[in-house]
């Protein structure tokens, strides 16, 4: 498979790894829908990249939480380009505060951007995904796969994401839908300044060490070449390719391998 022609859509495509895939694919020669809330910064990048690249794409306006907006998404993918191929559900928000002191409007906020979103996106791309053999990828999280101390809202939409692609991809099996949780480790973007603390107000400045993390751009690597190659799900680094083992056989272990690891965090929630 090549992604030459092909149209993709990416929600939250304004900022790291969603950017980085318009890149990515771009660079590859697919046509691109964008959306996100950040309209302008939208335009942007949809004009650098049509002019780096020769391919289009178009920006659309999009909060994933609201259902009509993920409607008007697809049918402005169609509209323009009258077919889609592949399905990016990148839109996401992450937050960090113990459950006793969280007010329940943050687990809302992420449930609503981070799972519905996704299934808003999914449902209303799904008839034309199904008649092209396209893809429906989800970019999910070792926190979809195991619980993580400070972010009960975050992992909970992972693993409600997590759980709602595998149900699809069985119920596809026969169809010729492709469906793909991404699971990138810890990456650098401002997925953590805009994480919301216990009041929903956003946090700022990130708790952990962006440094050493990920480079979304590397992540959009892995994606694409997931999406060539078919791929059913992508753990794409060692240290959660090794969390994911020790959750199946030594949970409790690694319980407080997980606690000493956020006992290291700037300002840890946990000691």
């Amino acid at each position: 498979m090549s992604l030459k022609n092909k149209t993709i859509i990416i929600t939250g495509a304004s900022s790291g790894i969603g950017k980085a895939c318009a890149e990515e694919f771009a660079r590859q020669g697919a046509n691109l829908v964008l959306g996100a809330r950040q309209y302008v910064t939208l335009c942007e990048i949809t004009q650098d990249l049509e002019k780096r690249y020769g391919i289009k794409a178009v920006a659309v306006q999009c909060d994933v939480s609201k259902e009509t907006d993920c409607e008007h998404l697809i049918k402005q993918g169609m509209l323009t380009f009258n077919r889609i191929d592949v399905l990016i559900n990148n839109a996401g928000i992450s937050m960090r505060a113990l459950f006793k002191d969280l007010d329940l409007v943050v687990l809302r906020n992420l449930m609503d951007v981070n799972f519905w979103g996704s299934v808003y996106c999914t449902k209303y791309a799904l008839p034309e995904l199904l008649k092209n053999r396209g893809s429906v990828v989800g970019v999910s999280s070792i926190a979809g796969y195991r619980g993580l101390p400070g972010r009960t809202g975050y992992s909970a939409s992972k693993f409600a994401l997590n759980g709602f692609l595998e149900a699809l991809r069985v119920e596809n099996l026969k169809t010729g839908l492709h469906v793909m949780i991404a699971s990138p480790g810890f990456t650098s973007s401002n997925i953590r300044n805009s994480a919301l603390v216990k009041d929903g107000t956003v946090q700022g400045e990130s708790s952990m060490d962006e440094g050493k993390m990920m480079p979304p751009e590397k992540v959009a690597e892995i994606i694409a070449d997931g999406i060539i190659n078919r791929k059913r799900t992508l753990i794409m680094t060692s240290q959660g390719k090794l969390t994911v083992f020790l959750n199946k056989v030594l949970p409790a272990w690694l319980d407080g391998l997980v606690y000493n690891h956020f006992t290291k965090e700037k300002d840890p929630l946990i000691r």
